[in-house]
This record gives C-alpha cells, sequence and structure tokens, in this order.
C-alpha cells in the first residue's frame, strides 16, 4: 500500500505496509537498502582520482562505504559516472553540496529522490502491486501490524485482485466566532467518521476538545483504516488537529507506527505512517466544470449526493447553529452528512487514483495531491531504470512560450448535419511517429532525422528514444486493456479495467504537456514545438482532404475537424484521412444540429441520440452569477429543441422573475478568487472591496482564497455597492437592473446575436420579434 522508512540503531529501515493474502495488516522491513547519488565527471578527468577524491570526503556519522563507475546514459548519450553510496538518508544533501564544489564535476545527480522513493525505483516493489518475497517474522511492538517481516529477498513483484481496503471519511467542525477559525483560540465542537461499517460523531458537549481528539485517535487506530478520506483535509483539518493538540503537548497518534503523528510531506499532503491520508479535493480539482469546488457542489455535480438531499450550512452559519439548542442537531446532521458525503465520493475517486497509482508508482495520498506534470515523472523517473537512464536534476526554469495548436475559425450560425472527426491520441502519436524527445534531438546537421515543418528541430530516427518507447508502452497496454473489456462480465472488474485504460489514456496525453512543463525534468521546448507544428500540418491535411470530398469544414480546434455534409459519406472519409496521412482519425460525435459564436472553442450541438452538449460557454468569464449561467444554458437548449423564440421567451421569463424578486439569493453571487494579498492590488476590484469588508466585519479571508460578492442598490462605482453574500439578508437591496443588465443580458447575447437578436428584444420593447425569424 505504502513505503516510509526512519533511522533506527544509525540503519536506515525501510518500511513496506501491506496486507496479506489472509486479510491480514504487515510491515515488511528492509534493512540492507542504502542511499546513493551519481556524480557525473568531465571528460578529461582521470577516473580513479576523482574515486580517490570522493572518499577524502567521507564522515564518521554517515561514511561513504562505496565509489563505483558505472555506464549509463544521460540523455541517450553514453557517459561514465561514480555511484557515491553511504548510510543516512539525510546525508545525501551534504554529500551533494561538498561534491558539486569540485571542479571536475559536471553534474550531481539523483541526490533528490525521497529514500523510500530510490528504494521502489529499484526494486520495482511498488503501490497497489503484489509483492512475493523471502522474509523472517520479528517482533516489533512499535509496529501496529498483524505481523512483522524482515526481508531478505524478493521473489516477484507481480497485480492481481485487490484485497479490501478498509475505509473511513472525517471531517470536524471548529466553533469560529469571529470569523477564519483560529486554532489558539477556536474549539473543535465536532468530529464525524463513517466507516465500512458504521458512522459516528465526537461531540464537544463539556468545552474539551482534546478529550473528543483523543476518543477520534483511539477510534481511528481501533478500526484501522487502511485508507482515511478528507475533503480540503490537507489544507485545513489535519494541521488544525495537530495545532490544536500542539500547545497542550500531546501528539495525535493515528499511525501504524506508535507515537508517530500525521506530518506534511511533498506536494502539500499530510503522510499518515502505515495509512493512505487521500484528500479527495486534490482530484475535484480536475472538475472545471465546477466552478467553487465545495464539497456539496462537487457531490451534487457528480450526482452523489444531491443538494437537496443533504443539510447545507455556511461556514459563518456554524456559530449560531451550534450554540442555539433548537439548532444544533441541524448542525451535527450537517457534520455528518459531510463525512458520509466523502465517504460516497470514493466511489467516483479512488478507483480511477488506484489505476494511476498503479501506472505512476506514486503512493496514492502524494497522488491525489501531486500536478499532472508529477505523476507523469515518477513514470518516467521509474521507467528510467529499465533504459539505464540517469535522472535529471529539476532545473528552475522561466515559462517559455509557443506556438500552440491550429484552431480553424467556427463559421458562426446554426448548422445541422455535421460530424466531428478527432485525431485519436494525435499528440502522443506524433511522438511516437517522429521520435520526438530530449534524447533524440538533434543540434546541428542530420542524415537520417525526422525534421519538423515551420520549426525545423531534428529528431533521429535511428534510436528508440525514451519518450516514444514509454508512450508506445503505455498506448498498447491501453489497447490490451480495451480489448479485455470487452470480454468481461465481472461488475468489479469491469469497472477497474475501464478505469485502467481511462487512466492510461490520461498519463499518454498527458506527456507532450510534461515536455513543454518549465518543471520538467526531462523538459524539451524544442520537442513540446515541434508536436504543435505536425499538430497544425496534420489538421491542415485533413481539412483539405475533407474540401476535396465534398465536406465543408465548419470548425476546426488542436487535434479535431467538424466536417458538414452527407453523414452517410463520413465513414469513407475517415478512412481516407487515415490512410493518407497514416495516423488514425475516428468520428467522435455526430450533431443533428451545431452552433457556433464567433469565439473559438465554444459551441453546442444536439447529437442524433437527444443529448446537447454544451462546450465552452459556462468558461466565458468567471464572474457570471449562477442564474446568468443556467438563463445561458436554457437558451442553448432552447435554440436546439424548440427555436430561437423560445430561447427569446426565455430570457424574457428570467428577466420578468428578477424583476420580481422572485430568486434565490444564493443565484446572484459573484465568485471571484483573490490571488494575491490586498495591498498589492492597484484597483479597488469590486470583489477586493467585498473582502475587505468581509475582514471589517470579522470574517478573515485568505489570500488564494475566494470571496463570493452582491451588487447592491445605490449610486457611484459597483467597487463602491457590493456586499459580502453571507452580510446581505434583503432581496429588495439588491441592484437586479444591475444583473439584468451586465450579467444575464450579455451572457445570452454572446449566443442569440448571430442570429440577429438585439439587446432590445429581450427588454420587452414592442419591434415586431417576429422580423427575426422569418428569414431563419
Amino acid at each position: 500500500m505504502d513505503l516510509s522508512y526512519d533511522v533506527f540503531n544509525g540503519i536506515p529501515e525501510i518500511y513496506i505496509w501491506g496486507i496479506d493474502k489472509d486479510d491480514h495488516r504487515v510491515a515488511i522491513i528492509e534493512k540492507n537498502f542504502r542511499p546513493y547519488f551519481y556524480v557525473l565527471i568531465k571528460d578529461d578527468v582521470p577516473i580513479d582520482e576523482a574515486i580517490d577524491q570522493l572518499k577524502t570526503i567521507s564522515k564518521a556519522q554517515s561514511p561513504v562505504t562505496s565509489v563505483s563507475k558505472q555506464n549509463m546514459r544521460y540523455f541517450g548519450k553514453p557517459v561514465n559516472v561514480l555511484r557515491v553510496e553511504t548510510v543516512i538518508p539525510a546525508f545525501v544533501r551534504v554529500y551533494r553540496e561538498e561534491v558539486s564544489k569540485f571542479k571536475w564535476v559536471a553534474a550531481v545527480l539523483e541526490a533528490d529522490i525521497r529514500f523510500y522513493m530510490r528504494y521502489s525505483i529499484d526494486s520495482q516493489v511498488r503501490p497497489f502491486y503484489w509483492l512475493r518475497a523471502e522474509v523472517d517474522e520479528i517482533k516489533r511492538d512499535d509496529l501496529r501490524v498483524h505481523k512483522v517481516y524482515e526481508l531478505k529477498s524478493i521473489e516477484s513483484v507481480y497485480e492481481d485482485r485487490f484485497p479490501n481496503l478498509r475505509t473511513l471519511a472525517f471531517d470536524i467542525e471548529v466553533l469560529n466566532k469571529y470569523g477564519s477559525p483560529n486554532p489558539r483560540r477556536d474549539p473543535i465542537i465536532v468530529i464525524g467518521v463513517w466507516t465500512d461499517k458504521e458512522y459516528k460523531q465526537f461531540i464537544n458537549s463539556d468545552n474539551d476538545d482534546l478529550k473528543i481528539i483523543r476518543e477520534f485517535s483511539k477510534f481511528v487506530l481501533d478500526y484501522d483504516p487502511d485508507i482515511i478520506l478528507g475533503y480540503n483535509t490537507n489544507g485545513f483539518d489535519w494541521q488544525y488537529l495537530l495545532d490544536r493538540l500542539a500547545s497542550r503537548n500531546v501528539k495525535l497518534d493515528v499511525g501504524r507506527k506508535t507515537n508517530s503523528e500525521p506530518s506534511q510531506g511533498t506536494y502539500g499532503h499530510y503522510s499518515i505512517v502505515g495509512r493512505l491520508n487521500v484528500d479527495l479535493y486534490g482530484f475535484a480539482e480536475s472538475l472545471t466544470e465546477v466552478k467553487v469546488k465545495s464539497l456539496e457542489n462537487v457531490a451534487d455535480y457528480l450526482g452523489v449526493y444531491p443538494k437537496d438531499k443533504r443539510v447545507n450550512l455556511e461556514w459563518y452559519q456554524i456559530p449560531e447553529y451550534w450554540e442555539d439548542p433548537k439548532k444544533r442537531d441541524i448542525l451535527l446532521k450537517y457534520n455528518l452528512d459531510d463525512a458520509k458525503t466523502t465517504y460516497l465520493l470514493k466511489n467516483v475517486f479512488l478507483t480511477f487514483g488506484e489505476q494511476l497509482t498503479v501506472i505512476s508508482g506514486l503512493p496514492l495520498d502524494q497522488l491525489c495531491m501531486a500536478s499532472v506534470g508529477y505523476r507523469i515523472e515518477w513514470l518516467l523517473m521509474r521507467e528510467s531504470k529499465k533504459f539505464n537512464e540517469l535522472i535529471p536534476n529539476r532545473v528552475e526554469r522561466k515559462n517559455e512560450s509557443y506556438k500552440g495548436g491550429l484552431v480553424i475559425e467556427p463559421k458562426p450560425g446554426l448548422h445541422e448535419n455535421v460530424a466531428v472527426l478527432d485525431f485519436s491520441s494525435m499528440y502522443p502519436s506524433i511522438m511516437i511517429k517522429y521520435n520526438i524527445g530530449p534524447d533524440t534531438l538533434v543540434q546541428g546537421e542530420c542524415n537520417d532525422c525526422w525534421i519538423a515543418p515551420e520549426v525545423g528541430y531534428k529528431f533521429r530516427r535511428d534510436v528508440n528514444g525514451f519518450y516514444r518507447s514509454i508512450l508506445v508502452s503505455l498506448l498498447e497496454e491501453r489497447r490490451k486493456v480495451k480489448s479485455e473489456l470487452a470480454n468481461v462480465n465481472d461488475e468489479y472488474e469491469r469497472r477497474r479495467l475501464d478505469e485502467r485504460q481511462k487512466a492510461l489514456k490520461v498519463m499518454a496525453n498527458a506527456m507532450y504537456g510534461y515536455m513543454g512543463w518549465s518543471s520538467a525534468r526531462w523538459y524539451s521546448k524544442e520537442g513540446a514545438e515541434s508536436v504543435t507544428a505536425w499538430g497544425r500540418e496534420l489538421i491542415i491535411r485533413a481539412s483539405n482532404i475533407a474540401k476535396e470530398a465534398g465536406f465543408e469544414v465548419v470548425y476546426g480546434d488542436t487535434d479535431s475537424i467538424f466536417v458538414k455534409g452527407n453523414m452517410s459519406d463520413v465513414d469513407n472519409l475517415v478512412s481516407r484521412i487515415t490512410k493518407e496521412l497514416d495516423l488514425e482519425i475516428k468520428i467522435d460525435k455526430k450533431y443533428k444540429k451545431i452552433f457556433f459564436t464567433e469565439n473559438k472553442k465554444r459551441y453546442a450541438g444536439l447529437t442524433y441520440d437527444g443529448k446537447i452538449d454544451i462546450v465552452g460557454f459556462e468558461a466565458i468569464r468567471g464572474d457570471w452569477c449562477d442564474i446568468a449561467k443556467e438563463t445561458q444554458r436554457v437558451v442553448i437548449e432552447k435554440i436546439l429543441l424548440s427555436g430561437i423564440s423560445e430561447a427569446v421567451k426565455a430570457v424574457k421569463g428570467v428577466i420578468m422573475k428578477m424583476k420580481r424578486k422572485d430568486f434565490d439569493i444564493h443565484g446572484v453571487i459573484i465568485w471571484k478568487s483573490l490571488d494575491k494579498s490586498f495591498e498589492e492590488y492597484e484597483v479597488n476590484a469590486p470583489h477586493v472591496i467585498a473582502a475587505k469588508k468581509a475582514l471589517n466585519a470579522g470574517f478573515a479571508i485568505d489570500k488564494l482564497g475566494k470571496i463570493g460578492y452582491i451588487v447592491m442598490k445605490g449610486s457611484g462605482k459597483i467597487s463602491d455597492r457590493v456586499e459580502p453574500y453571507f452580510l446581505v439578508k434583503d432581496k429588495n437591496k439588491i441592484d437586479v437592473d444591475y444583473y439584468i443588465e451586465k450579467q444575464i443580458i450579455p451572457s445570452v447575447m454572446r449566443i442569440l446575436e448571430p442570429f440577429g437578436i438585439k439587446e432590445d428584444n429581450l427588454k420587452g420593447v414592442t419591434t415586431d420579434i417576429m422580423d427575426y425569424f422569418r428569414d431563419l
């Protein structure tokens, strides 16, 4: 499940935390693995002299136990390196600094890899795989597992059906009377937990949260979960629990090693020894469709737990509901609903996360918080061992822009019979076909190279590149998994295989983005530029073939083209493009009707089976209120299903409701992010003013947080008339005209304007609106 390490009696011990075939929780201890790093030496330096000099820096606390010459590859080129081994992992950093000072050293490599992950890479012992090994059972009173073993040798590492993982979800509530919760002042009032078997609450009924934290800790140890789920627990709950105990010199003892507290590690996650602390907020961040990613919003969007089926409270209401005996039960139900919702979300996120862990080798608790770039990087780091490739250091670089994919301008208006032709994994396929990567890039003359169009970069044909090899493996495995999926009836196995093929697709498609990521170890701006250049060429050629075949290209974007014409001829077109371009293209969608505005990446279509796709409109601006976004969605549906007149009628209906004050206050909240501190803002933007007002009212707003505000009636600039949404109680004071003129109408006019609709038609002006429909 996970790995960790500690130093015991001067010897590093790696702990492999797992579950055996008899469903026992076990720990396997590896005592013989030692930390090391590589020294890349300059070409004109005698090897023996370099080895002797490295031995002179040995320190008694952690001596240099060996220095050996090895032949490896660095960005595909053969190099001589010295492997330097020591005893204590922390001393790798110490030696790295000293070794770097030698003039004959070209680079110190692989000195920044965490010790237990170094072991995982070298041994191929990775999370969510089974391990068959020779072991001796030993006694260890400090480890809370059924059995402890000392590792002698590994026989095999393999995949098999997952065991049943015990899962616990939890959520805490804090009595924050004075704004943002302060752990030095504000007690925890309730901790709710939801497990595979039961739910429970620890309620602070006698003003002693130390008592309920201890009860919670004991519950965790007794239940002994493999996975502890939370939602933003890395961002709030764990640190708050630790801070509440720190002032009383008490440890939060919830791990499988005695007296081990949760500790913050890489990517901001909290590590719990022997357990996987999984913050589902890390997975929810990928849901671009959900703007405010609160737990209840995410669960509602995913259909896991609808908002109208649970208790919903705002954070500022907690003191009111806690201190009122008549309302306290509602707060307790709210807390339990949060714990239950978190538990239920595992059904959406965990299987996919497990498969990403299987592919990348990054433990699930780290993976949930790591960016896509880091997930890709761990896959590459693991694979580098197979290729005898040195892992490059991470280098700080400025972000460098380059020309992206081709977008063919949309033809505004309503179209019928449109097919979307999508190149299958275009960018990974280009990287494979043209062998693109930093190790195959040739500077200067080359007799046997692929040459990228427009940019002219050259890539060797005569070697199998690092990126190409891994991408081929990912795509071949995905094809294999999809083939297996077609013949599986077992529900568990179908779900696992489906999530596996999705994870493989995500990892393969992200490889191009990683190559152009400025923080990447295997960075190549030339490679990323070349991929998009070949991509642009493919889209142009595919469009020309479509036109030659009698189709009209109404839109194109990066890896797809939208063609209008006889739907019965589309299959022939697909075959022709695939054959002529030697790259697979497939029919992604067929639309009975589709319309475009003048803006790229925004369209809506009605498929032949009655499904409506809306792309891009909800992301026009980040500061639309919900009523404006919902009206926009209704307009789109009306155009596709009922016609323009019904769309106009719908907008008029919304405007009339607004004027009658027939709306929910939450529908007019405008959300905006605070991306810097107050003093850094040169202009008093509305959301900044709202945040300052919230602060003055005692509600602390953090930098990088979101503020929701409402525009009120009055004179002057908008900034002078905003209020934090939680301070607004009276609809009559809300500036309804602002929302009609600046939110609702602009959001729908972007769609209706290409159809000849004017703003006056939406406001009830008596122009004969049918004039606009007679020619449609």
